[in-house]
């Protein structure tokens, strides 16, 4: 009786054949999760620090870095990280969804204006949602409709994008965005969490590929897609740095990461830049999904996500079940996720896929 409200909203959700559960990972083969370059499934940064450390570092902080959890490694990280991605300063936070409502539910204040992709994250959406400042969607990479509302935009003006987006795969027309920017006196956010370690000659993100550094008043860069690793930190100035240690609620009020997440961290950044090959692989697999001739609507993408359309909850639920009889590991992508005719399959490209893999993927969605 007392948590019949609950079973209620759950058998709402069962209605819509869109009822979640967690499921153990099978001997498949991966086309889902985000180890684009196969950090974690080649044990890369395990073998790194096993090699160049001495000792194991620390699983626990101990507390907030605003008390007794901080400590050189993690500033020296913030340094080495900033140096690379050309910022002025960083500051590291527990998670990417940590970094994006931390930074958006403190920085915009009463009386700004937040105008954001319709399709930006959740995390970025939810740090909207708890700022003081008014907020408008535009439509996905419209930019004429970003114009219209920047030019009656009040307030301090701030704009919120992802470079490589997380159901799409596509990426935002980033330098015509800062161009708007500039000329309403708009500041540019930019969350890289899907391009880092995979857009650009070294893996530094679509904003460095495009040289769009000083153009951006923050960055978002996470580790648990292809860096291998845990966290996210945020870039910009050493003003907007010591803003967020001051203000920032999830910054202030977690116990920071520990050595150990931190020493990942900074291992992957002595890996990844240097994985051209495996940037390279993937490419060559992204160039010849987009090219494969396939029953149903395939998304434009030249990044390692590729999405293929089938509208329905039941209907892309149960082509994902086929493929994963078939050895496939495909994960649908449901509505309410993904608006309601937008269901699909969220296939993630890797280094680590060969061709035969590809090609037998291309069968499955051909067969369906």
């Amino acid at each position: 009786m007392a948590e019949d409200f609950l079973r209620k909203k759950l058998d709402e959700r069962k209605a819509l054949h869109a009822f979640r559960q967690l499921r153990l990972q099978r001997n498949a083969v991966d086309f889902c999760s985000n180890d684009y370059l196969g950090i974690t499934k080649q044990a890369l940064l395990e073998q790194w620090m096993h090699d160049k450390e001495d000792s194991p570092w620390p699983s626990g902080s101990t507390g907030s870095r605003l008390l007794t959890g901080n400590y050189s490694l993690v500033e020296e990280t913030e340094r080495e990280l900033a140096r690379f991605h050309k910022a002025l300063g960083g500051l590291l936070f527990n998670s990417g969804y940590d970094a994006n409502v931390g930074l958006l539910s403190c920085v915009p204040q009463r009386g700004d204006t937040i105008l954001y992709d319709y399709l930006i994250h959740a995390s970025l959406r939810d740090g909207i949602r708890l700022s003081f400042a008014q907020s408008l969607s535009f439509g996905h990479n419209k930019l004429d409709e970003l114009e219209k509302k920047l030019r009656a935009a009040t307030g301090n003006l701030f704009v919120v994008t992802e470079s490589v987006f997380s159901m799409d795969g596509d990426t935002a027309p980033l330098p015509a965005m800062a161009a708007l920017c500039n000329q309403y006196g708009a500041r540019l956010i930019v969350d890289e969490a899907h391009a880092t370690g995979v857009v650009g000659e070294q893996g530094a993100g679509l904003v460095q590929a495009l040289q769009l550094e000083d153009s951006c008043f923050a960055r978002i860069h996470t580790f648990g897609k292809a860096c291998g690793a845990h966290g996210a930190i945020v870039l910009g100035s050493e003003l907007l740095r010591d803003y967020l240690i001051n203000f920032s609620r999830p910054f202030m009020y977690s116990t920071a990461l520990p050595p150990a997440s931190v020493a990942a961290i900074r291992a992957s950044y002595q890996i990844f830049p240097h994985m051209q090959a495996e940037r390279q692989q993937l490419a060559g697999l992204i160039n010849a999904f987009q090219s494969a001739a396939l029953p149903c609507q395939k998304l434009v993408s030249q990044t390692p996500v590729q999405g293929v359309v089938v509208p329905g909850n039941s209907e892309v639920r149960a082509l994902a079940a086929r493929l994963q009889e078939r050895g496939l590991d495909v994960r649908p992508i449901l509505y309410p996720t993904v608006p309601k005719g937008e269901e699909r399959l969220r296939i993630v490209l890797h280094a680590f896929n060969t061709a035969q893999e590809l090609a037998e993927l291309i069968a499955g969605l051909c067969a369906a």
